[in-house]
């Protein structure tokens, strides 16, 4: 599960409702959504800018992201600076949540559980300009299954244009539920816990990383094998209290395996994603991030590594990642 995030008014636990504003799209002034409709405590870590009314089942929510981020940094890759790929995870992320709370009614205070999450980059369309990139997701909903008249769940597949050029896909599954049916699945554990100190970091460096901060993973003495370290006064890791590690934790971690079985510390840019979350990850238990090469798709180019997360023995979560060092150039329409 990537995250089960509960709004709330600040200090109190009750759900807090702004009021609903109206879709927007471009063509007028441009502002962020209501952050509690992407599941994000500071503003500033808001990417979505409008959406349009549910027709059927499409929505189209629009984006924007900006040239400098203090986690998603630009990937600095054939004397070229490129938005950092995880944007798009997160954006995709955002989107699914979006769309719950403003097209299908979900409640501010239900949980959501994310089961897969995936993205595919055409490579070298997201090189930064001399402005923000202002994105367009059109969104298709499928498998939306209800629980009474409430939301249960759904799989949303997403093409995402930059300019009216398509420069990515992607899509997700989740579930929603009742914050009395959360508690109930969590048994006990629906309050935030204090994991141990953090251990000790990876080489900033071998892990696409300028500051130990913003390191993920510590060192075992095992090849291909490293420990997940949880801060959770990381800004933007940890953008809330929760009682179970992110997933975007889970995602980075996974980028930053990638990196560290690389081993050169060049600079890598992510191309494609496939994650799939199958169990809580708790903060009070180790966690094992291991990576292994795999082939890489035919036609697809770049590398290609397989990183699982085990929790007491079993896995806790898995995705597949394809990354390169180098940008093939854009091959004309």
């Amino acid at each position: 599960m990537i995250e089960a995030f509960v709004a709330g008014s600040a200090g109190s636990g009750a759900p807090f409702a702004p009021a609903v504003p109206r879709p927007r799209l471009p063509g007028g002034l441009t502002t962020t959504v209501p952050r509690e409709y992407v599941h994000r405590a500071a503003l500033a870590e808001v990417f979505l800018t409008g959406w349009s009314p549910l027709d059927g089942d499409r929505c189209t929510v629009t984006a924007q992201w900006p040239r400098g981020h203090s986690f998603f940094a630009p990937v600095p890759v054939d004397g070229g600076r490129h938005y950092d790929s995880m944007l798009m995870a997160e954006t995709i992320r955002q989107a699914g949540t979006l769309m719950s709370h403003a097209c299908f009614g979900v409640p501010l205070d239900h949980p959501f559980l994310m089961w897969n999450l995936n993205f595919s980059v055409l490579p070298g369309s997201l090189k930064i300009g001399g402005f923000p990139a202002d994105l367009r997701l059109d969104i298709t909903c499928s498998d939306v299954s209800h629980r009474g008249k409430r939301l249960a769940g759904m799989r949303y597949t997403a093409t995402v244009r930059v300019d009216g050029e398509v420069v990515a896909t992607g899509g997700a599954r989740f579930t929603c539920t009742s914050p009395a049916v959360y508690r109930r699945l969590r048994a006990g554990r629906t309050q935030v816990s204090r994991p141990p100190a953090p251990g000790l970091p990876v080489t900033p460096g071998l892990v696409g990383r300028s500051s130990p901060f913003d390191v993920v993973l510590s060192p075992t003495g095992e090849p291909g094998r490293w420990s997940l370290r949880n801060d959770l006064s990381h800004p933007v890791l940890f953008d809330h209290p929760v009682d179970h590690v992110p997933g975007m934790v889970l995602l980075e971690a996974a980028r930053q395996a990638v990196h560290a079985l690389d081993g050169t510390g060049r600079p890598l840019l992510l191309t494609s994603l496939d994650s799939t979350f199958e169990k809580y990850v708790e903060f009070d238990r180790p966690c094992w991030i291991e990576a292994e090469p795999v082939p890489s798709a035919p036609g697809i180019p770049g590398d290609t590594v397989r990183v699982t997360a085990h929790q007491d023995g079993e896995a806790v979560f898995t995705t597949t990642v394809t990354a390169m060092s180098r940008v093939p150039a854009l091959q004309p329409a």
